[in-house]
């Protein structure tokens, strides 16, 4: 089993930044890949970024690549994401995600936190 709690949304204005952390639990943090993800109403879900278990290779979606930057601690057991210019189409809840189980596509996930980017 694992546990994950995010922290760090909030409100900002457009252009502004925040830090998003995901505190990890349960498992030894750097034997899996972890991801996060944002979900924004009456959207389907997206992948935002994710981390390989070392932190060596990461993945941004198109949409946030060059603004955000995934990035982990494996000794603190926590993952991070940065957000810098942000725009009000990233207002969304923001998952953190581990895939503990290889290839399941990730199987555990945080309760959320909520980002809003107003214009």
């Amino acid at each position: 089993q694992v546990q994950l709690a995010e922290s760090g949304g909030g409100l900002v204005q457009a252009g502004g930044s925040l830090r998003l952390s995901c505190a990890a639990s349960g498992r030894t943090f750097s034997s899996y890949p972890m991801g996060w993800f944002r979900q924004a109403p009456g959207k389907e879900r997206e992948r935002v970024a994710t981390i390989s278990r070392s932190g060596s290779m990461a993945y941004y979606a198109d949409s946030v690549k060059g603004r955000f930057t995934i990035s982990r601690d494996n000794a603190k057991n926590t993952v991070y994401l940065q957000m810098n210019s942000l725009k009000p189409e990233d207002t969304a809840v923001y998952y953190c995600a581990a895939e503990v189980l290889p290839g399941s596509k990730y199987d555990y996930w945080g309760q959320g936190t909520q980002v809003t980017v107003s214009s």
